[in-house]
């Protein structure tokens, strides 16, 4: 490359004249450009051998669509940088106070690398899933009522049995009607089952049986009033309700009738709520084997063995201390009765509420949902200690 090349003026239209007049080093530009201005540039100093600066046009792309000089070439040039403007196709000469290229753009909050070590998630606290203060604070006053009514009044306790019976079916049947459209009616329900546990107290299990018949006649004969379409759907209903709620509350009135009537019934509540309690606390602090997953998730297996444990031990206390001529290995097969009775009634109750699609049976009972919802493991639990109460210490 000789100087005479060095100064050859540029093809036209490719270098623009600058918008910021000339530079100094810099050759004119325009047609007046000639030889003789040539002879008074200054020799092009000798560059030393190494790798070729990529220029414009030579194939190779830059990432911001020309390539910078390192440096001056001659000692009186001053900074130039070459910017190319979007939208144009000419280049500007600028001096040293030009701003360099922008960085590119970053992130406000980068995404890590996928090798990258996340940080591990803080450990949630297990929650009980209800208001325990409500919960408590409504189970106590419950106890203070029943409790009350017990060992005072015995009829005024038969009048809470059929109390909780009827709202019991209240829940049950509207449930029913509103996820699943059956209409099992209600009147008859709630008559026949109030007369269900008054004659289960009078008449004892006779009593019981003739009333549940009658109820369940009475429900098919009520349902004749509506048109065919789902009649046997909603009387089907209608009899498993009739079974299902008063009929087994009724083997509670039974249990009062006997001499030590108001301990019997008072050990089948504490082992029952002493069973579910059992269950609660030992599931929530080490469950982490599922009972029955598909039906009720937050049952463990460890939650069962912590029922049966205090079931047992609170049985052969019940019977040692409270039931006439009871003994502490009676006890402790009762307690284990219970455990079972109450696991399944529990489950039982959940398997009715998944298919139904609901959480709770009603909204009655602050922390506990609903009435239905407090005798899912109590009423299946009824037969099992009126039972074997009879079978060990008679029916007295």
């Amino acid at each position: 490359m000789n100087d005479s090349s060095w100064a050859t003026p540029p093809h036209a239209g490719y270098w623009g004249p600058s918008d910021q007049g000339p530079v100094q080093g810099a050759a004119p530009a325009g047609p007046a450009y000639d030889a003789h201005d040539a002879q008074h540039t200054r020799p092009m100093p000798i560059v030393p051998d190494g790798p070729a600066v990529p220029r414009f046009g030579d194939g190779q792309d830059d990432d911001r669509g020309a390539a910078r000089l390192s440096g001056p070439l001659f000692r009186d040039e001053t900074f130039r940088d070459e910017t190319f403007r979007e939208g144009t196709t000419s280049f500007h000469d600028q001096t040293s106070s030009a701003q360099p290229y922008p960085a590119a753009p970053q992130t406000q909050n980068p995404e890590p690398m996928p090798d990258a070590p996340q940080p591990a998630p803080a450990p949630q606290k297990k929650s009980a899933g209800r208001d325990l203060g409500a919960a408590i604070g409504v189970g106590v006053g419950l106890g203070v009522v029943i409790v009350a009514s017990l060992f005072f009044v015995k009829a005024v306790f038969v009048g809470v049995i059929a109390v909780a019976v009827v709202v019991g079916l209240w829940e049950l049947t509207s449930r029913l009607q509103e996820r699943k459209g059956i209409k099992a009616p209600l009147v008859p329900l709630a008559l026949g089952g109030a007369a269900m546990v008054v004659a289960g107290y009078v008449r004892g299990a006779e009593g019981a049986w003739v009333a549940m018949a009658l109820t369940a006649l009475a429900v098919l004969v009520w349902r004749m009033t509506e048109p065919p379409e789902g009649y046997l759907k909603d009387v089907t209903a209608g009899v498993f309700a009739a079974f299902y709620v008063p009929f087994l509350a009724t083997f509670v009135a039974m249990m009062l009738t006997a001499d030590d009537g108001a301990a019997r019934v008072l050990t089948f509540l504490l082992l029952t709520v002493v069973s579910d309690t059992g269950a609660y606390a030992v599931g929530w602090r080490f469950g982490t084997h599922k009972l029955a997953p598909r039906i009720s998730p937050g049952k463990t297996r460890e939650g069962l063995v912590g029922a049966v444990t205090f079931a047992m031990a609170a049985g052969a206390l019940c019977m040692q201390f409270l039931i006439d001529d009871g003994t502490w290995w009676q006890g402790l097969l009762l307690g284990l009765a219970v455990a079972a009775s109450a696991t399944l009634g529990d489950l039982g109750e959940s398997m009715i509420k998944r298919d139904l699609g609901i959480k709770d049976m009603g909204t009655l009972l602050p922390g506990h949902g609903g009435i239905m919802d407090r005798l899912d493991s109590l009423l299946p639990t009824a037969p099992v200690v009126w039972l074997l109460l009879v079978l060990f210490v008679g029916s007295g």
